[in-house]
């Protein structure tokens, strides 16, 4: 197949400055070399390439948009966005390990977190020396997570914690979890730090998505956490979710790469895949299908670009956030669809990235808030009328 030169058919690359160009060219290289030649072997043993963990702290991928003074890249939005598109396009897997450690896990101890917080855990994490992961998600409670169960009682100078999460990404290999749990009846962040007694995190099997991905349980029984590990200035539901619009912002750009990647696959098969004495690419609906995916993911593009530039600026509101994941998590999936179609019985073939990615989509377009409830954020923004309950 052809190397993978980028989909850009509005020529963005016009309006994007020289360091996010070399920001994205330089992750894009790094997910030819080093994520595409072991991820398939991954994804069929449902095991996570953590020897790359290193490589990626070392490039500044992890909290890329953090102050240096914590060993972070200092990146601005569109810069850090191209990273999310350019490790998508390698799995969405690899995305989620640096997304959730960015900006589930360093977001909140830096925005929430005391100084000394900040300085221990920061520069660990930004480097992949220390893992984190981000419990939020409950077996009961997802779309709502108001209704979290998971307690937090003050005794004395430490805190103790019951309750159970679910769907957490990296909780298995994580050396420090940001646990939200009620705290006389405000929902407040702890660090929970592995091996803490009562605290375990076995992970989840079975999955057909996410295969590359760590997805864990956290389990918290009696567990005793000393009481300067509280995120002081957490407080309310606001808090997480200002974590989740964080990581919402990265998703909308991942999964641009997996379209691309899936675009990529299924145009240059359509160039050399002969049936009827002519490349299938001749065909009518063959190029119709291709229009569409370009479209939508010159659209995405787009939508990502100002998102991020907006977000630089500080005039980003949350509900542009939901608009873009929302938009681009369905048409990404829709062309991982399409694609397979082009390729035929091939498809299905781990020898091409498509099925992989459209599993993985599936997963995508659920977490960090799914279809139904961006839809919603919307509807309310633009009608001023809440339609959740």
């Amino acid at each position: 197949m052809a190397k993978f030169q980028g989909v850009d058919y509005f020529d963005l690359d016009d309006v994007l400055e020289d360091d996010e160009i070399l920001v994205r060219n330089t992750v894009r290289e790094f997910v030819e070399d080093k994520v595409i030649p072991i991820i398939e072997k991954h994804n069929r043993e449902s095991t996570f390439p953590k020897e790359l963990i290193p490589i990626i702290g070392e490039l500044g991928l992890i909290g890329s948009t953090l102050p240096e003074k914590y060993g972070c890249a200092g990146m601005n939005n569109v810069a850090y966005g191209l990273v999310m598109q350019e490790l998508e396009r390698g799995d969405s897997g690899i995305r989620s390990f640096a997304s959730v450690q960015g900006a589930l896990v360093m977001y909140p101890i830096y925005t929430f977190g005391t100084e000394e917080q900040r300085e221990h855990w920061l520069p660990k994490l930004a480097s992949g020396e220390k893992i984190g992961c981000f419990g939020l998600t409950e077996p009961d409670y997802g779309s709502n997570p108001s209704g979290m169960k998971t307690r937090a009682e003050k005794k004395g100078d430490r805190y103790i914690l019951n309750g159970a999460k679910m769907w957490i990404t990296n909780g298995t290999i994580a050396d420090v979890a940001v646990v939200w749990a009620k705290l006389d009846g405000e929902i407040r962040g702890f660090l929970v730090e592995k091996g803490t007694k009562g605290f375990s995190a076995p992970e989840m099997k079975g999955k057909h998505s996410l295969r590359a991905s760590v997805t864990s349980e956290l389990v918290l029984e009696d567990c005793e956490i000393p009481e300067e590990n509280l995120l002081p200035e957490s407080g309310g539901l606001k808090s997480p979710l200002m974590c989740l619009n964080q990581a919402r912002y990265g998703i909308a750009w991942g999964v641009l790469g997996a379209a691309m990647a899936c675009y990529h696959t299924a145009l240059d098969y359509s160039q050399t895949r002969i049936q009827f004495d002519k490349p299938i690419g001749s065909f009518q609906l063959i190029q119709e299908k291709l229009t569409h995916m370009v479209t939508e993911i010159t659209k995405g593009q787009l939508l990502c670009w100002k998102l991020g530039r907006m977000k630089d600026a500080g005039t980003l509101k949350h509900t542009q956030v939901s608009m873009a994941k929302r938009n681009n998590c369905y048409h990404a999936l829709e062309i991982a669809r399409m694609s397979r179609e082009i390729l035929g019985a091939n498809g299905i073939l781990d020898e091409y990235p498509v099925m992989r990615h459209a599993a993985n989509l599936e997963s995508v377009k659920t977490y960090e808030g799914t279809h139904e409830i961006h839809t919603l954020i919307i509807g309310q923004d633009v009608t001023g009328i809440a339609a959740f309950t």
